[in-house]
């Protein structure tokens, strides 16, 4: 009986500590946005070692994750330690309070071998994801160790996006290279492993995410670099109560939907003091249809604050799915250096929704290679190879679903280097970018210092332009 009381204290004198470091996010916000709360995990420890896990980069040790799991789960939670060395291994499911704790001198490295991922979860077109948990609460994934998706063996490949040097070592992987030359795909490789797919295409939609977390509430995610994802990296959905702090996220900046964080139908998160370098959209928020069973629908009370975004193709991005709507959101104090976009406001017909009290302000940009700021209503989706991902053919219910950026304020943001100060164009015939509002905004543009369509949008800036030769 004592030593539980010791360690139900130790647990709440841990979660106290964290708490309250994060209180001073939400001094002198713009609008009212509910906090987070640290997930509560017990203080009883298993070292993978002592579950028959071996550091030694050969030895495959999806088991001992899982026995260390059902060790801890007898014990109502704690912390699985992954120490110094390589750890091979299949997907790791994560159960109600759990923490994986990946220490400075650890890499998690996921196995070449695609047979370990079969089987789905929330998805059932995709693979299970590297690291997984659906329904769960109180879980965590900290430490300052390495955790890689190995996504090379996932994604396909486009001949415009790779050098001599890179496109080479892709065919000496072996693989399956398109007769036109455009496309690589990580089918019959020359590795041991056979495939799970009948035609090398069909791994296009079936990559998963390296972190996908599905209707789970009270999660932290801190300190841990993540990177090389078969697609998406740290993707948590319709998830409440969801805190990623201080983590490194990188892949190459070519990679196939290499998103860095994504935010999917989030509810009261905070997203602080990261470093993202990816393929894809760098930090994004995203809102798909409505689940009447899962803890949060829509994106809503999330700041994010003091992040920094080098490649991407958005430094910080809303979309393309806004359909169950994005509100309550703070965006302050971040860096975006040579992304494509720096703020970029993306969806289309059959996937809108409503954005409503949104503040991004004291922002830092330099070197963005196409817009500092964008509005698109009319994005879709397509395969590696151009191919849609949607019908062109929307049923009634989709076209209800209408994008609205609307009640966005942008304020205080200097952008140092751009193709595009503000490009912003709606929908004929529908009110799609109306009351945005930008102030207190420099931007060094060099070819144009804003394209916007004044038909289809309705947007009060004050932003300064300036161009590259005059400044």
């Amino acid at each position: 009986m004592r030593k539980y009381f010791m360690t139900l204290w130790l647990s709440l004198l841990v979660a106290g500590a964290w708490a309250g470091e994060y209180d001073k996010y939400y001094v002198e916000l713009p609008t009212e946005v509910a906090q987070v709360t640290v997930p509560e995990i017990p203080q009883n420890v298993v070292r993978l070692t002592d579950c028959g896990g071996k550091g030694d980069g050969v030895t495959l040790n999806t088991e001992a994750f899982k026995e260390a799991t059902k060790r801890l789960t007898a014990m109502g939670g704690g912390k699985i330690v992954v120490g110094d060395g390589v750890w091979l291994t299949g997907p790791i499911e994560l159960k109600d309070n759990i923490e994986l704790h990946v220490e400075r001198g650890a890499l998690i490295y996921f196995s070449p071998d695609k047979r370990l991922y079969e089987g789905h979860t929330d998805r059932e077109q995709r693979v299970l994801p590297c690291i997984y948990a659906t329904g769960r609460k109180n879980i965590a994934i900290t430490g300052e160790g390495i955790i890689d998706g190995n996504g090379q063996q996932w994604r396909p490949v486009k001949r415009n996006k790779q050098s001599d040097v890179e496109w080479k070592m892709y065919q000496s992987m072996g693989g399956y290279t398109t007769e036109d030359g455009k496309l690589w795909y990580p089918w019959k490789l020359k590795n041991k492993y056979p495939d799970i797919v009948e035609q090398p295409k069909q791994y296009e939609n079936l990559r998963n995410d390296l972190i996908r977390l599905f209707c789970c509430e009270n999660i932290l995610i801190k300190g841990v670099t993540v990177q090389n994802a078969p697609r998406f990296h740290v993707h948590p959905n319709n998830c409440r109560n969801v805190i990623v702090d201080g983590i490194t996220v990188r892949c190459p900046w070519n990679a196939q939907n290499g998103d860095g964080i994504d935010f999917t139908d989030v509810n009261i998160g905070l997203i602080v003091n990261n470093t993202v370098d990816v393929g894809d959209d760098g930090i994004c928020m995203k809102s798909s249809v409505a689940k009447k069973e899962a803890p949060a629908n829509g994106c809503e009370d999330i700041i994010v604050e003091n992040n920094t975004v080098y490649h991407a193709h958005g430094g910080f991005v809303l979309g393309s799915n806004t359909t169950s709507g994005i509100r309550r959101m703070v965006v302050r104090k971040n860096r975006y250096c040579s992304t494509d976009t720096g703020l970029r406001f993306k969806s289309g017909l059959g996937r809108g929704g409503k954005t409503e009290k949104i503040y991004i302000q004291d922002i830092i940009m330099s070197d963005i290679a196409k817009e500092a700021i964008v509005f698109q209503c009319d994005y879709s989706d397509h395969d590696a190879d151009g191919t849609p991902k949607r019908s062109a053919t929307l049923t009634e219910k989709q076209k209800k679903r209408i994008p609205e950026f609307q009640d966005i304020h942008i304020n205080n943001v200097i952008c140092m280097g751009c193709k595009t100060g503000l490009k912003a164009k709606g929908l004929e015939g529908l009110d799609c970018v109306h009351d945005i509002t930008i102030d207190n905004t420099t931007i060094v543009y060099r070819k144009k210092a804003s394209d916007i369509d004044e038909k289809t949008t309705n947007i009060a800036s004050k932003a300064r332009y300036v161009s590259v030769s005059t400044r």
